[in-house]
């Protein structure tokens, strides 16, 4: 037989007896160099057919140690503490990048090898990222991780392991896919940070909420107009969340971070369906129903297509863009459809009385009649007693981790 390259199983075990005859050939005669070839090819056969994976990185660590003859105590420069020592050799803490660096430069252990499983999770934007500038205070103060991480310090010794998972999905975004709805406050700017770890929080929160199948044609303005039909149910908040599921939009509560000041956003990622955050801002009904129906416009409007986009509204800022301005129309003729409202409006100041009628006729809730005549005068002082102040949060246990 013909040293040739091998192909399946037949062909090796018959390249095994072939390299077993030529055993004892004699060196530099011709059935050795025959040997020597069915070897490489018997060896590159096995590499592809065979591969041997990479030692764990305890695995790899332990056996560093036997080597060195090094003892748990011993590796505290390289990993943190005592206690970090402990969780890594039983495997309860995974290697930071930081832990990975020592190990490697400091033990000649492979990186690739010490990152094992975890090189899959690890996001590039970490690199060159100040974490200073995050608000990683209020991120831990809300358990945005849970029981994995209890104290600022904490995830500072960790962000590369968690917060570059954590934030990749919004940070990879092209910025221009970002419609800003903001207003001038005092001065002060938007914080670029907090707005990116709240739109990672929503994402994260959204991927975890069960719905139904979506389907890009679904949400209408008649959808969003049977939104709003249920508003007058004493839970209707509730209940439209758990509507929108079953038709395939989740809609997640998260509140605004410090310095973005925001009522709501709708946003698709690459690869997932549209979703909507709202963040309870004010915890009142009608600011509730105009936030949700105006993000569900957006997504009717703008969120169709494939690929990444993402609007972020503070809804007393002006609708400086017409994309928002199509949102604010569509949101209120679904709720109130335009010339019932007009017709409405031409009977003069309405009383209270009026407003609960008009609303009953209109099978909304009175919160969305007050709040539009408090929004179109500027008056923010009428009807207060309709607008169902503290009437939402209590719907919504916010989640954990």
């Amino acid at each position: 037989m013909q040293p040739k390259v091998i192909k399946n199983e037949a062909e090796y075990a018959a390249a095994l007896k072939e390299i077993e005859a030529l055993w004892d050939a004699a060196p530099g005669s011709p059935e050795a160099d025959t040997a020597e070839l069915w070897t490489a090819l018997i060896e590159a056969h096995e590499k592809k057919a065979y591969p041997m994976g990479m030692p764990d990185p305890v695995s790899a660590i332990l056996f560093r140690m036997e080597q060195q003859n090094l003892k748990p105590a011993d590796l505290i420069p390289y990993l943190g503490s005592r206690s970090k020592v402990s969780e890594v050799l039983a495997g309860r803490r995974t290697l930071s990048l930081s832990m990975i660096r020592r190990l490697h430069e400091g033990l000649g252990i492979p990186a690739d090898v010490l990152l094992g499983e975890s090189s899959r999770r690890l996001s590039p934007i970490v690199a060159g990222m100040d974490w200073r500038t995050f608000p990683l205070a209020e991120m831990v103060r809300r358990r945005w991780f849970g029981d994995a991480v209890r104290t600022t310090r904490a995830l500072l010794e960790r962000t590369e392991e968690i917060l570059g998972p954590f934030l990749a999905p919004v940070v990879a975004a092209p910025a221009r896919t970002v419609s800003l709805r903001q207003g001038t406050r005092s001065g002060s700017t938007v914080d670029e940070n907090a707005l990116i770890a709240w739109k990672a929080r929503v994402w994260h929160l959204a991927e975890r909420q069960h719905a139904g199948p979506y389907h890009a044609k679904t949400i209408t303005k008649q959808l969003i107009g049977e939104v709003a039909r249920l508003s007058p149910l004493k839970n209707g908040p509730a209940v439209a969340v758990d509507f929108l599921a079953r038709a395939g939009i989740r809609v997640v509560m998260e509140p605004q971070m410090p310095r973005t000041h925001l009522d709501g956003a709708a946003m698709r990622l690459a690869g997932s369906p549209p979703f909507v955050a709202v963040t309870l801002r004010y915890d009142r009904l009608d600011n509730f129903w105009f936030t949700l129906c105006h993000e569900l416009a957006h997504v009717a409007l703008h969120l169709q297509g494939d690929g990444v986009a993402i609007f972020l509204d503070d809804l007393e800022a002006p609708d400086d863009n017409k994309r928002e301005r199509d949102a604010d129309r569509m949101a209120a003729n679904a709720m109130i459809p335009e010339a019932d409202w007009k017709a409405f409006r031409q009977q003069g100041a309405p009383s209270r009385e009026d407003i609960v009628r008009f609303a009953a006729s209109a099978r909304v809730h009175p919160a969305i009649v007050a709040g539009r005549i408090r929004k179109e005068t500027g008056n923010y002082q009428l009807f207060s007693g309709l607008i169902g102040n503290r009437s939402v949060r209590v719907l919504f246990a916010q989640p954990e981790g």
